[in-house]
Order: C-alpha cells, then sequence, then structure tokens
C-alpha cells in the first residue's frame, strides 16, 4: 500500500463522516426524530437518491483495492451522475429534496477526493524520473570524460540543429531577394507596357527555354552565396564557440537542462507540498456546518487546478509560485463566496463540472507539458547514447562475420573442446573423488590408499628369516661360536630376524672382510652381502608400510582435499551461471536495500537543509521533497522487510511525513536508522 492509497482512504473516511455533521447534530434533533425519519424515508425511495448512492459507492476508495481510481472511472461516474450536464431550471432546483442535495454534495466530496489521490499520484510520479535524470547530468558534469561522451553524443543534433537554421535562414533571405526581383520586374514591365510603341515589334520576342537555364543558374549561384553569408554570420555571432571548447559547451548545455530539471522538480515539490497542507484540510467538530467542508471541497478543486497551472512556470521561485497559487485561490470567479445569484442546490454540479474539466483537459495537458520539458531537458534517448558503438557495430559487422564464416570450424572446435573439457573436469574432479569419499565412508576395500601390495613385506620377512636360519646352519661356528646348532638357537635366531637383528650374519661378513679373497673364493661373502641386501629391502618396506598405514588412517581427509577444488570451482560456475542467466532476487533485495539507505540519506539532508516556520514547521517544497521520499523508500522496504516488521515501519514513515515539528521527524528519522539496521545494512 503506497502513501497515496494511505491519504485517500483517510480522506475518503473524513468525508463520510463529516457529510454525516449536519444529520447527526441538527437543530431540535429529539424534537423532530419521527419526522426527519419519515421524510428520510420517503426520498431514500426515491429512484434518483438511489442511483446517486449506487455512485458514490462506486467513488468509495472501499470499493476498489488499488490506491484510487483511474481517471477514466472517475469521469464516467460523474457523466452518470448527470452533475455534469446543462444546468436545470430554478423550478427544478427548488424541487430537489435537502437530502438529495446532500447526497450530490457527497458524491462530489468522493469525486474531489479520487482526483486529489489521482493528482498526487502524478506529481509523485513526475518528481521520482527528474532525480535520476538530475543525478545523470551530475555524472556528466562531475568527469571530464563523461562530458567527452556526451559532447560526442550529442553532436550529430547539434550539426543538425545548426544546418536548420542555416537552411531556414538562407531560404528566408533568398525568398525575400526572389520578391523584390519579381517586384522589380513588375514595375519594369509596367514601365515598358506605358511607354509608345512603333508598332514594329522587333524588340519584342517572346522567351523561349534558352533563357531558363541563365536564370536557374543565376538563382543557384544566388541561394549559394546566401548560404555562405549566412554560415559567416552565424560564425561571427557565435562567440561562444571560438571562445569555448566543443566539450565546454557540451557541459554548458548539460548544466542548463541540469538547472531547468532542478528547477522543475523544486515546483513540482512545491506543489505536491501544498496540495498535502491545504487540499482537503478540513476536520470535523460539532460546531461543523454544512458550507464549511463545502466551501473547502471547491477551495481544494481550485488549489489544484491552480497547481496544474503554476507548477509549469518554472520562471518563478518558491514564494512566487506559492503566492501564486494562493492568490488564484482567492481570486477564482467560481468559488460559491464570489458568486451571489446562485442557488444553493446548484453548487454540486458547478463543483462537478469543474472536477471534470480538470480529468478531462487539466491532467492531460498537464502531463504532456511536463513530459515534454522533461524530454528536453532529461537525460538523451538511448539512440542518442548509443548511436556511436552501435554505428561502429554497423560498420564492423560485415568484418566480424567474415571471420565467423572463415574460422567457423576453429569455434566449433573450441565449443567442442569447452564441452568436453567441463565434463571431464566435473565427472574426473566431482564425481570421481565423491565416489571416493563414499567408499571409504563404507571401508570399501577397492577404494583403499596403499603404496604397496598387503603380503609383499610379509613375503620378503619369511625369505629374510630362512636365509639367516640356513646361513647359521651352514656356519654354526660363526653363528653360535660352536661346531653345531640346537633347535633351541635356532627360535632364538628366528626371533631376532623378526626384530630385525641379523647379527649372525654381520658377524660373518666382518669376519670374511678381513680375508675378502679367500671369502669371495668360498662364497660367504657374497651371501653375506645379499642377505644384507634382503635386509636392507625388508627395512624399506617396513618403513613404506607404515607412511602406508598413515595414509590409511588419514584416507577420508585425503579425499575431501581431493574433492575440494572441484566443489569451488564447480559453486563458482554456478552461482556465476545463475547470476547471469538465473533469478536475480538476491541482487534486487541488495540494490533495493542499497537504494533505501541512499533515500534515508536524502531524507536526512533534507531535514537538515529545511526552512522551517516559527512553529517549526518544514517549508511546502522540503514537505514535497520529503513525502516523495518517503513514497520511494515504502515500495522499496515492501520487498526487504518482513510483514510484521513493515507495518511497524510503515508507522514510523507516516510519522515521519506528517507535520508534528521537525524534531518529531528527526527522531522518527533516527528511529528508523536504528530500529531497522538489521534489514537496511545486511547487504550493503
Amino acid at each position: 500500500m503506497s502513501i497515496v492509497a494511505d491519504q485517500v482512504r483517510r480522506l475518503d473516511a473524513r468525508i463520510d463522516r463529516v457529510s454525516l455533521v449536519p444529520l447527526t447534530h441538527a437543530p431540535d434533533h429529539d424534537a423532530e426524530l419521527q419526522a426527519t425519519d419519515r421524510v428520510a424515508a420517503s426520498a431514500l425511495a426515491s429512484p434518483r437518491l438511489n442511483e446517486l448512492l449506487g455512485i458514490v459507492k462506486g467513488l468509495s476508495s472501499g470499493s476498489v483495492s488499488g490506491a484510487h481510481l483511474p481517471s477514466p472511472r472517475i469521469q464516467r461516474l460523474l457523466r452518470q451522475s448527470g452533475l455534469t450536464g446543462e444546468l436545470p431550471s430554478v423550478e427544478l432546483l427548488e424541487a430537489k429534496s435537502q437530502y438529495e442535495t446532500d447526497v450530490e454534495w457527497l458524491l462530489v466530496g468522493k469525486a474531489t477526493v479520487q482526483t486529489y489521490g489521482l493528482l498526487m499520484n502524478t506529481l509523485l510520479d513526475q518528481i521520482i524520473p527528474l532525480s535520476d535524470d538530475i543525478w545523470y547530468w551530475d555524472e556528466v558534469l562531475t568527469s571530464y570524460p563523461h562530458s567527452f561522451v556526451y559532447t560526442v553524443q550529442t553532436s550529430p543534433l547539434r550539426m543538425w540543429k545548426w544546418s536548420k537554421e542555416i537552411y531556414g535562414e538562407s531560404v528566408d533571405r533568398f525568398q525575400r531577394l526572389y520578391r523584390d526581383e519579381i517586384v522589380g520586374q513588375a514595375s519594369g514591365a509596367e514601365d515598358v507596357t506605358s511607354s509608345p510603341q512603333d508598332g514594329s515589334g522587333a524588340d519584342h520576342t517572346p522567351k523561349g527555354l534558352g533563357s531558363l537555364y541563365p536564370q536557374l543558374s543565376k538563382h543557384w549561384r544566388q541561394f549559394y552565396g546566401i548560404v555562405r553569408q549566412s554560415v559567416a554570420e552565424r560564425s561571427i555571432a557565435d562567440i561562444q564557440r571560438k571562445i569555448l571548447s566543443r566539450v565546454d559547451i557540451g557541459r554548458s548545455e548539460a548544466r542548463q537542462k541540469q538547472k531547468r530539471l532542478r528547477r522543475l522538480r523544486e515546483m513540482t515539490a512545491t506543489g505536491l507540498g501544498v496540495l498535502l497542507d491545504e487540499g482537503l484540510n478540513f476536520g470535523i467538530t460539532e460546531e461543523t456546518y454544512n458550507d464549511e467542508w463545502k466551501g473547502m471541497l471547491e477551495r481544494s478543486v481550485a488549489l489544484m487546478d491552480m497547481i496544474l497551472q503554476a507548477v509549469l512556470f518554472l520562471d518563478l521561485s518558491v514564494s512566487e509560485f506559492e503566492d501564486k497559487v494562493f492568490t488564484g485561490v482567492e481570486e477564482d470567479p467560481e468559488l460559491s463566496v464570489r458568486v451571489d445569484d446562485s442557488h444553493p442546490a446548484e453548487r454540486p454540479a458547478v463543483l462537478a463540472r469543474r472536477l471534470l474539466g480538470l480529468l478531462e483537459k487539466g491532467l492531460p495537458t498537464h502531463h504532456v507539458a511536463i513530459t515534454d520539458l522533461a524530454g528536453q531537458n532529461g537525460r538523451p534517448s538511448r539512440l542518442v547514447r548509443y548511436w556511436l558503438p552501435a554505428a561502429a557495430l554497423l560498420v564492423s559487422s560485415s568484418t566480424i562475420l567474415r571471420i565467423l564464416i572463415n574460422r567457423q570450424d576453429d569455434i566449433v572446435n573450441w565449443i567442442r573442446d569447452f564441452g568436453t573439457t567441463a565434463h571431464d573436469f566435473w565427472f574426473n574432479w566431482v564425481v570421481d573423488p565423491v565416489r571416493k569419499i563414499i567408499g571409504t565412508i563404507r571401508h570399501d576395500s577397492s577404494s583403499e590408499i596403499a603404496i604397496m601390495s598387503r603380503d609383499s613385506l610379509k613375503a620378503d620377512r619369511d625369505s629374510l628369516e630362512r636365509m639367516v636360519v640356513e646361513f647359521a646352519i651352514d656356519n654354526p661356528d660363526t653363528a653360535v661360536g660352536s661346531p653345531s646348532i640346537t633347535e633351541h638357537e635356532i627360535g632364538e635366531i628366528r626371533a631376532k630376524v623378526r626384530e630385525g637383528d641379523v647379527t649372525p650374519i654381520l658377524r660373518a661378513y666382518e669376519k670374511d672382510l678381513r680375508r675378502p679373497i679367500v671369502g669371495a673364493i668360498k662364497g660367504d661373502l657374497v651371501r653375506s652381502l645379499l642377505i644384507q641386501v634382503q635386509k636392507t629391502k625388508v627395512d624399506l618396506e617396513v618403513a613404506i608400510s607404515g607412511i602406508d598405514a598413515l595414509l590409511k588412517s588419514q584416507e577420508l581427509v585425503f579425499g575431501f582435499i581431493g574433492l575440494t577444488p572441484g566443489v569451488l570451482v564447480s559453486i563458482g560456475a554456478f552461482q556465476y551461471l545463475r547470476t547471469v542467466f538465473g533469478s536475480r532476487k538476491g541482487m534486487r533485495q541488495g540494490r533495493r536495500v542499497r537504494r533505501s539507505v541512499r533515500v534515508l540519506r536524502k531524507i536526512d539532508r533534507i531535514l537538515s537543509d529545511a526552512t522551517t516556520s516559527q512553529n517549526n514547521i518544514i517549508s511546502y517544497r522540503d514537505h514535497g521533497l520529503l513525502v516523495c521520499e518517503v513514497h520511494v523508500l515504502r515500495g522499496l522496504a515492501h520487498g526487504v522487510l518482513p510483514g510484521d516488521v513493515e507495518k511497524e515501519f510503515i508507522e514510523d514513515l507516516d510519522e515521519l511525513a506528517n507535520l508534528k515539528g521537525i524534531q518529531v521527524q528527526m527522531k522518527a528519522l533516527e528511529r528508523i536508522r536504528w530500529a531497522y539496521a538489521e534489514w537496511l545494512g545486511r547487504m550493503k
């Protein structure tokens, strides 16, 4: 629900209450109650009154879900009421009952409220785009590159305007010269006709087609000379082009347009403030009489008419605008206080015709005029802003098309390779790691990490044990220091080999090193060396098995580490694609929040720079600007705040927009900042 809807509903309810005052507070109410009931029952039974009551119901704000009725429907209901036709005779006016007149006033009041809402919404819709255009000119003026781009964008328009002026001035001069020649030729022909003739006719041969070419050539040379003279005079007269650069001229033009837009926004905001503060500004008390609220309706309609007219005068200051509006309302010739000979029953019809004229002519004319002003001084059209890149694209389109055709196979291969790469990346770096992680969680034997086979270490260790035992049996004197070896000693050697102790082999190796040639010939040295090689292999496998056990204990961690790059790249790609091609609700909400913060900043600046009266009430202009920003903020909050919080937010905004003193408004603004900072600061 917008601020216009709330205002229309409040005024509509107030019209309902104030129209009942004459009935509920009539004099001698208790004594005349029965007679009044009989008269009311007979009056309500008439078809005319039933028709008017149906139209009143159609004009009520509760009959529609929107803010206000559209203009065509209001016009149709006013025509249907019969009040906009020709005035009835005095006899018919005298025959009207008081109830019928009161219902007509109620109908006109409802139509006035709907027209009020329509005008309020029109002014609000006009101010908001003006702020965007003013911001565009700020960007152009605060950046020299933007000024240069704007100058290039609008250079064809300036050239076209300059050419039209030169052409129009040249044509005007040529037409004047041609008329002077015709007048001279006509006077010469009259002189020849009046001179005496000798009758021979030898000097009066008729002109043929041979004389047409010299005349055309002469006229063309004259026109060309006039064009050159106009260009030279325009160049001399346009001193600004010689002093300033093209970019400075563009900046000057942008500055003038921005100034006019600011002026238009200021006038529109002042009109909105006057409409809100002075339009339909009536109360209801026990002392309220008919003429008070009915006269307020007339003054409100006159006020709306004057606002529509005065907003277009951009050369007025704010005070002059206010004086013009209030003076026009006081001097309005159609007010009942200024018309003495009018019948009281005629006043609703006069007001209805004025409302119909306001809806048929006033609002459309105002809309066209404002649109023209905004179009002349607003940001250039899309054609003007993008003609340069469009022209560059059009000029290079043949080259681009030729490149695409010549590289068609390469482009197809690039697309195919891209698809293959994306497919392989997805399955090799996302799907397969996920499968391995699932297998690890389920203790799948095929997914276990293994550097060496399971039985490799056991086989090598058993082989080393056999080799050491056989060497000890063949060399007992070296292994145990006796000529024979027992089974008990063989068991001890087996146990030591399992623990990595190969002392018998090392003793034999040390002994053979004293006589290496003899040991090599006997073969014991080579045998001990080979057993030590097997021992080194077993030690290496034991170390590798430890690493293997460590990897198996952290297999799930390594699986997630291997999955992380693929998941991160996939999430980034999906997020980008969702941003580009998918729903942009999050981005839109972020833009809403950021814009809400900027609107709060504007409201703070409006209240800080506001001009106040002696009662600490802000001026009409500041009130209009404030209501406009509040209207924008209400629309933005609808998509950001939760439902229950939004209701409280609207209550605070209503307090901010109402004229209760600037101190109250500043406190309301501060409360909005801290109370709703959680939502307004979430996506900044």
